[in-house]
């Protein structure tokens, strides 16, 4: 393997890597070689090779285990899903956010529990209304209010697919506090957590559908002018 040129030097080796990996020479759960070793055999220092391999770690296609080293995780990279996603208009992201939080309201009603219902009220509470300042932080509580409620359904797919869309669907919540889509008020919040307290899924996932309609309108709309 010829040495690399000192342009992107970081990305140049994680290329590197990467077709090695697709290669075979390293196969999924196989342990890469050393620091040293790594920085030997690509040309470059061993700061690079680190940086190489937080590229390819957040990538999903390697992983690092504490006192272990680094392994392995897949041939192919892991954020190509959300990449597309976030690529799609936000009426397609809003809609597929429906789709998750619907079908989450719907098996956390008949999987509620009395600490479950007090946990998302102190949630809520926490969340607050939108004052125009900090956003990331109204974002944040806003999104683990959203997080809390699929993981009410005690479903661990539905958990681990929100939670790897979790960045898309922070852009969804930020998209509603412009000027352009209504934001969902503390009631049609708490409205969701009533409706999940009832334990009846068909009307936990229909206040799930009202508490976005409005948002889905606004983006028909704007569609149309």
């Amino acid at each position: 393997m010829q040495s690399l040129n000192k342009t992107s030097l970081a990305d140049r080796a994680a290329d590197a890597i990467r077709t090695e990996i697709a290669g075979n020479r390293w196969p999924v759960g196989e342990k890469l070689p050393n620091e040293a070793k790594l920085s030997e055999f690509l040309s470059v220092s061993r700061g690079t090779v680190r940086e190489a391999v937080r590229i390819l770690v957040s990538q999903g296609y390697l992983e690092t285990r504490q006192g272990s080293g680094t392994y392995v995780l897949s041939t192919a990279d892991a954020t190509g899903p959300l990449t597309m996603a976030r690529r799609a208009s936000l009426r397609d992201q809003f809609e597929a956010r429906l789709a998750l939080d619907a079908e989450a309201a719907r098996l956390a009603a008949l999987r509620q529990t009395p600490q479950v219902i007090v946990e998302l009220r102190a949630l809520l509470d926490r969340r607050g209304n939108f004052d125009g300042s900090d956003k990331a932080g109204f974002i944040a509580r806003d999104l683990a209010f959203h997080k809390a409620v699929v993981a009410a359904s005690r479903n661990r797919v539905l958990v681990d697919m929100y939670a790897f869309f979790s960045t898309l669907i922070s852009e969804t919540i930020e998209a509603t506090l412009g000027k352009d889509l209504q934001e969902p008020d503390m009631a049609a919040h708490a409205a969701i957590i009533d409706a999940i307290e009832t334990g009846n899924p068909d009307r936990a996932e229909a206040v799930v559908r009202g508490f976005m309609a409005p948002v889905l309108r606004d983006l028909e709309r704007l569609l149309g002018s």
